[in-house]
C-alpha cells in the first residue's frame, strides 16, 4: 500500500449538559456540556496513493455506544483530509468534523467533535453557532476520585439515536414544555458539575449527575428505560450514588458512580447481567496524526 497516514481521536465521556449542545437550543438559550476524553480512539488510516475517501477505520470501543464514536470518526477523518504537516487548529478540525456529520444528516451537537479534537476534560458552552472554551481544571484529588469510583458499562442494547433525537426536537419545536423544562434542567446541572470538581466537592458531582438523569426523564422518559431494571435495585441497596446514559442515550452505554467500596459489587452485577464493562482512563490528548 506504500506510505501511509493515521489520524486518531479520543472517545469522550459527557458527564452534564449534553442535549443542549443541540440545535436548535443553543440559538434559543445557549447550552452548556462538561465531559472528558478517555484513552479509547478511533483510528483512520489511508494510503499516499489511495482516494481522498478511501479510509481504513478502527474503533477500540463497540460503535453505538454513547461514547461518540462517529464524531471521534469524522475528527480523525478530517485530520486525514487537513493539509500534510500543517499545524493542527483543534478548533477548525472540530468544526470541519461536525459539518461533514451533518451533512451526513446526522442530528448531533458540537460537543463530541470538540472533545475529541481538543482531548482531557472540557467546559463549553454553546451559543448559536459559536463554542466558547471555559476555563477548567479538575483538581486531582477529584480526578482520582472519578477514576475510582465511575464505572463505564455497554448494555449492547443500542437504539437509532437519530429517530430519538428527531422525536424530542419535533416535540420542542411544538412548545412541549416537559422537553423544554428538561433541558433547562440538564444545562443547569453543567455548572455546578464543573464546580464540584474544581473544588472536590463530590456531593456536587453527584448531586448533578442525578438532575441530569432527571432532566433526561423529562424530555423523553423511554431514553432510560433499557437500564433501569439493572440500574434501579442498585440504587436502592445503596450501591449507586448516582448514573446516566452516555450520549443521548441512543447508544447503550452509561457511566454509573458507585459509592464507596461497592465498585467489585456493581461490576459484578453488570456483568451479571451481560453488560460489557469498559476499562477507560484520562486521555490529554486529542487529535493525532502521523505519517506526515
Amino acid at each position: 500500500m506504500g506510505e501511509t497516514r493515521q489520524a486518531s481521536a479520543p472517545v469522550r465521556v459527557d458527564l452534564a449538559g449534553g442535549w443542549t449542545d443541540v440545535g436548535p437550543y443553543p440559538r434559543d438559550f445557549g447550552g452548556e456540556v462538561v465531559n472528558f476524553a478517555i484513552n479509547k480512539r478511533v483510528r483512520a488510516t489511508i494510503g499516499k496513493d489511495s482516494k481522498p475517501d478511501d479510509f481504513e477505520l478502527a474503533f477500540d470501543t463497540p460503535r453505538g455506544s454513547g461514547l461518540g464514536t462517529s464524531s471521534a470518526m469524522n475528527v480523525a477523518i478530517s485530520g486525514l483530509l487537513s493539509e500534510p504537516n500543517a499545524i493542527v487548529n483543534q478548533e477548525e478540525i472540530a468544526e470541519m468534523a461536525f459539518d461533514l456529520e451533518s451533512r451526513e444528516g446526522m442530528i448531533c451537537g458540537r460537543q463530541d467533535h470538540w472533545a475529541s479534537a481538543r482531548g482531557g476534560f472540557n467546559h463549553l458552552l454553546f451559543i448559536g453557532e459559536s463554542v466558547e472554551i471555559m476555563p477548567f481544571e479538575p483538581i486531582r484529588s477529584a480526578k482520582m476520585w472519578l477514576h475510582k469510583h465511575l464505572l463505564l458499562v455497554y448494555s449492547g442494547e443500542s437504539r437509532n439515536s437519530g429517530d430519538m433525537q428527531e422525536k424530542v426536537w419535533k416535540r420542542y419545536s411544538e412548545g412541549d414544555q416537559s422537553v423544554i423544562d428538561g433541558l433547562h434542567r440538564i444545562r443547569a446541572a453543567a455548572r455546578p458539575m464543573a464546580n464540584g470538581l474544581q473544588l472536590d466537592r463530590r456531593d456536587m458531582v453527584v448531586d448533578s449527575m442525578r438532575e441530569v438523569c432527571k432532566g433526561v426523564d423529562s424530555i423523553d422518559n423511554s431514553i432510560h428505560d433499557p437500564f433501569r431494571s439493572v440500574v434501579g435495585p442498585l440504587i436502592a441497596n445503596g450501591s449507586l450514588s448516582a448514573w446516566k446514559a452516555l450520549g443521548a442515550g441512543g447508544g447503550g452505554g452509561a457511566v454509573l458512580l458507585c459509592n464507596p467500596n461497592s465498585m467489585e459489587a456493581v461490576q459484578s452485577s453488570v456483568e451479571v447481567a451481560g453488560w460489557q464493562v469498559i476499562d477507560w482512563d484520562y486521555e490529554e490528548q486529542g487529535l493525532e496524526i502521523t505519517g506526515e
